[in-house]
């Protein structure tokens, strides 16, 4: 018998002064069985960091192929494709080529430092490509927020999150591994 996703619900407000952008989102995340806590509140943060009208949480871990978190246009078109993780160098090429801007969140600490350090020169052709890399003390302040049910508020501004669950304010500075180009 296969194991269930767990359910967990989402309370994000969001107040994104780079962009102008100040929205409360209910979300409703769907962890399956082989997903860490980190993993899933990565999945929340890049929401958090993108979002928009037209983004939405993707299958992920449940089926091949398939982003994280997408953005479509109004013509159905990917426009932009976010993943989490370490994903193999081929699926990243093969996403890249799906979309008009593809969007990895890296994490783990050494362990995504020494993939980068194996894909940076791959991933220099790909054009609209961008990565982001978490610490491995930003992971583990992540998944110390997730639970069934999440009141988080974000706020961004310079290319700093803050993140606030009522007990704490938490601030986090992805590292740019790699910009897209601007079109």
């Amino acid at each position: 018998m296969a194991l269930k996703s767990t359910i967990c619900k989402a309370d994000l407000q969001i107040s994104d002064l780079d962009r102008h952008y100040y929205q409360a989102h209910n979300l409703t995340l769907a962890r399956h069985p082989s997903e860490t806590d980190e993993r899933m509140m990565v999945r929340l943060f890049a929401f958090a960091l993108y979002a928009n009208e037209a983004l939405a949480f993707g299958k992920g871990l449940s089926a091949e192929d398939e982003p994280d978190l997408v953005e479509l246009d109004p013509t159905g078109a990917i426009q932009r494709w976010i993943d989490v993780g370490l994903p193999d160098e081929r699926n990243v090429r093969r996403a890249c080529h799906r979309t008009r801007e593809m969007v990895l969140i890296t994490y783990g600490g050494r362990v995504a430092d020494m993939w980068w350090a194996q894909n940076e020169s791959k991933f220099n052709t790909l054009n609209n490509l961008t990565v982001l890399n978490l610490s491995a003390e930003e992971g583990v302040v992540l998944a110390s927020l997730a639970g069934k049910s999440m009141r988080l508020q974000c706020t961004i501004q310079d290319g700093t999150i803050w993140l606030a669950d009522g007990e704490g304010n938490y601030e986090f500075a992805p590292r740019v591994l790699r910009q897209a180009a601007q079109r």
